[in-house]
């Protein structure tokens, strides 16, 4: 790893974990950047991983108060992000790196549209109270769609955020933290899962990783400072602007 390339990685880094404390979508600016550094696709997307997490986590330990407390609703969602970022890092590890490149251009495109066009259902939910009690119905179907959206987070991630938020609609919450809590607890968890199983298949580039952990995390804690000064829409355009960008020029690369 060159000096050039460990600058780009923290600076991308950096700028990743500004957007993830800001609007999310982090993995557009830190995946390229290791790609552009040499790292090969599914290496790439694993070291991206590891990098971003804990940020997540200490989102999600942020939020630990405004969580869902019963367990009824919380087991079954977790067991699901377990079960399915486990399935989707295995699915990873066993695509060919050719399969997997000409994969990426679709599954940044995907996830930019997703990003673009997904509407937050956090921003009109209500502030009236914390979560109320939800049918087995209910839960047992959306932590069937959980398990699929934590394949696909284990596999890639892009917009899972996005999936989570609208499925939670089907859960009666009527607080929006309690929903965006939820959401980076479970992203954590399928990240977490999947980490572990990067580790264990020696994919993870560690000094490119840890670059990447030190800019990550000081981007997070200066976009969490600058949060309430930023206008987030300006953040989510530029990131849909980067997605798209991006989508294109690994189209034109793995073409």
């Amino acid at each position: 790893m060159t000096i050039a390339n460990a600058i780009l990685l923290f600076i991308a880094a950096l700028g990743a974990g500004i957007m993830n404390s800001i609007a999310g979508g982090g993995s557009f600016l830190s995946f390229p950047a290791l790609i552009f550094a040499g790292v090969p696709p599914i290496q790439a997307n694993a070291t991206s991983t590891i990098a971003l997490w804990p940020g997540t986590v200490s989102s999600a330990v942020a939020y630990r108060n405004r969580l869902p407390r019963s367990a009824r609703v919380l087991a079954p969602l977790i067991f699901a992000s377990l079960i399915g970022g486990y399935f989707g890092a295995h699915l990873l590890l066993q695509t060919p790196q050719r399969t997997f490149m000409r994969l990426i251009p679709f599954l940044f495109l995907g996830a930019t549209l997703l990003f673009a066009f997904g509407k937050n259902p956090a921003t009109s939910t209500r502030h009236a109270g914390p979560h109320d009690g939800a049918p087995w119905q209910s839960v047992a179907g959306v932590s069937l769609i959980q398990f699929f959206i934590a394949v696909y987070g284990g596999f890639f991630g892009g917009g899972i955020g996005i999936l989570m938020l609208a499925f939670f609609t089907f859960l009666p919450f009527r607080d929006i933290h309690a929903m965006n809590g939820l959401k980076t607890l479970l992203a954590s968890t399928i990240n977490a899962v999947a980490i572990i199983a990067f580790i264990v298949a020696h994919i993870i580039f560690w000094p490119e990783a840890l670059i990447m952990l030190v800019g990550a995390a000081l981007g997070g804690y200066g976009g969490a400072f600058f949060a309430q000064r930023i206008n987030p829409a300006r953040v989510r355009a530029f990131v849909v602007c980067i997605g798209f960008g991006m989508s294109f020029y690994f189209l034109w690369r793995y073409r």
